[in-house]
């Protein structure tokens, strides 16, 4: 139906006949001249109706002067140099005048118009409209290059592309499972994967040595802008590696997509224990980009007043710290009340602060609980200067860390200090496990595979509080963009794992039976790690969203409102699958 298409029209075809497809993206009648800017998904190209005496123009531009916005349009006619030209379009020297124009498909009036700034919700019931979008199919295609770029990469290395099931079984661990009814199995149920995690394992069990796969994974989770029910990622796990060679051979991959793709050259990747990322930055994904640190201060307030500060100065498993931002003595009440609304997001009960004015003069609601000279010394070690304000906070370290380091990232861009470059990092020694104090018991940081630091069974268990693991993350601008580990290779380690996690000897058999008989085979050491397709897809487009980069994304209650699922199933058909739907509580 096309001879070329629109967003490639250029100065090479200049006096050539083309026949283009395409969306009428902004069609106007000038008495007579109409011009109608035509678009597919490589661009836009400038077609002319004009009046001459050729035989059957007058037609051509009676229809030029019908088009309305995004008809469906197929053009013929020769390219020519335009008079104006249009810079900010790459077909915007060239013009093609119209011998032809035949409306295939007439558009109803649209619910938007992409020129306009629709809510999400409406872009996401009409996606297909929401999708014709220039910025859209921008977006989509940096998706599809990331993926092809990755898949040379890994096939010109020797990495085999392996599917594993879609259909399997429920696990006890991580996020919760969708469940699909097994309807030759009345009262069972087979599980969607949340990862391929323990097919890839057994796949290092089975010789593969070096896997890969761009893998669907489904977790019934709470939807964010960085999270969805179902999401693509990169599945890769090696055989006979430590942690150092996995990191360097992804390492060298993320730097050579990033330059093909996104025209990007990666800093140096530095090393970073969880332990250091959460002292110094709050978070286990720093953002580097913010040069912003906490200071711990224990020392400097434990002689203090300030019962607040006093009771978790010093104290294992508390920490008191410190976070000093330039130029926010200009913050008014109201504003650091917003900062403290903040920060009880996270878990904080009050926020304390000081403001310095520009004459030296301080501010604060807890300077009274602590002598002159000893506030004086508290603020130099935090490196307070004039007109800085500094925040404060105290309590438990994990939540401590997790609120003053939002309140980092919230300075960092309310104060415009976010450099404009790409800061990548490897973040290592995870903790092993966290103590769930509501379900009394340990729960896998990472996941129940992740190998601990120690090879001794004994010395696990023991030291289970402090255990770190063999765990990594890497980060780039605050995002966590792949997670992995070194995995349990040796039953004996995996069954104490699970025994530490709560599960018993009975539960190991029925949920994980096969994997704890394969690691009995010679299963050598192995690790991997998984990348997250719509988060890099994301950073490389530049949204914040991964659902600007996923063609058919839920939204944050978990519907698609294009499609209205999720949806009722008629009785009929859940009596196939042997299912029956219990009314609410209080239905």
């Amino acid at each position: 139906m096309r001879t070329h298409f629109c967003g490639l029209i250029d100065e090479s075809l200049i006096g050539q006949t083309v026949t283009l497809c395409g969306w009428a993206d902004v069609a106007r009648d000038l008495g007579g001249l109409c011009f109608i800017d035509l678009r597919d998904h490589e661009g836009i190209v400038q077609v002319v109706a004009e009046p001459s005496d050729a035989e059957g123009n007058a037609a051509v531009v009676a229809t030029a002067a019908k088009v309305g916005y995004e008809d469906c349009l197929r053009v013929t006619g020769s390219v020519r140099r335009r008079e104006s030209v249009n810079p900010k379009i790459p077909t915007g020297q060239v013009e093609v005048v119209a011998t032809a124009i035949e409306v295939l498909n007439k558009a109803e009036p649209l619910p938007f118009h992409h020129h306009e700034n629709p809510g999400e919700d409406i872009r996401l019931k009409y996606r297909y409209l929401d999708l014709r979008s220039p910025e859209m199919q921008r977006r989509m295609r940096t998706r599809t290059k990331l993926v092809a770029a990755l898949r040379r990469w890994l096939d010109a290395r020797g990495f085999q592309d392996i599917e594993t099931p879609i259909l399997t079984k429920a696990t006890p661990e991580g996020a919760r499972d969708f469940l699909v009814p097994a309807r030759m199995h009345s009262g069972e149920f087979y599980a969607l994967p949340q990862s391929p995690q323990l097919f890839k394992q057994i796949l290092m069990v089975a010789g593969f040595d070096r896997y890969y796969q761009i893998a669907r994974c489904f977790r019934d989770e709470a939807l964010r802008a960085d999270r969805q029910l179902e999401f693509t990622q990169l599945d890769m796990e090696f055989a006979w590696v430590d942690e150092k060679t996995v990191q360097d051979t992804v390492e060298g991959m993320v730097r050579d997509v990033f330059r093909e793709v996104a025209g990007v050259e990666l800093d140096a990747f530095p090393r970073m224990t969880w332990a250091e990322a959460m002292r110094r930055y709050g978070s286990d994904k720093p953002d580097l980009r913010i040069a912003l640190e906490l200071v711990d201060v224990d020392a400097l307030v434990k002689d203090s007043q300030f019962k607040v500060f006093t009771d978790a100065a010093g104290v294992d498993g508390m920490r008191v710290c410190a976070l000093r931002i330039p130029g926010g003595a200009a913050l008014s009440r109201k504003q650091i009340d917003e900062y403290a609304a903040h920060a009880a997001k996270y878990g904080a009960k009050g926020l304390a602060y000081a403001k310095l004015g520009e004459d030296g003069a301080v501010n604060s609601p807890v300077a009274k609980f602590f002598d002159e000279a000893a506030f004086a010394a508290l603020l130099a070690h935090v490196g307070a200067d004039k007109g800085d304000i500094v925040f404060f906070g105290a309590g438990a370290f994990n939540t401590v860390s997790d609120f003053m380091g939002a309140v980092r990232l919230k300075a960092g861009r309310d104060f415009k200090l976010v450099e404009d470059s790409w800061k990548p990092l490897w973040v290592t020694d995870f903790p092993m496990f966290e103590w769930d104090d509501e379900a009394q018991r340990f729960v896998a940081l990472h996941h129940p595979f992740t190998a601990p630091a120690v090879d001794d069974v004994d010395e696990l268990r023991a030291n289970a509080r402090t255990a770190t693991s063999r765990g990594y993350d890497m980060v780039l601008n605050g995002n966590e963009i792949g997670g992995g580990s070194i995995r349990i290779h040796r039953p004996a380690m995996q069954s104490a794992v699970f025994e530490l996690l709560g599960i018993g000897a009975e539960e190991q058999q029925a949920k994980f039976g096969f994997l704890l008989d394969a690691l009995k085979y010679g299963a050598p050491p192995h690790g991997g790690i998984a990348f997250g397709i719509d988060r890099i897809a994301a950073l490389m487009a530049g949204t914040e969203s991964i659902r600007d980069v996923i063609a058919f994304p839920k939204t944050t209650t978990a519907q698609c409102l294009m499609t209205g699922a999720p949806s009722p199933i008629e009785d009929a058909q859940l009596a196939e699958v042997h299912v029956a739907v219990r009314a609410k509580d209080g239905a």
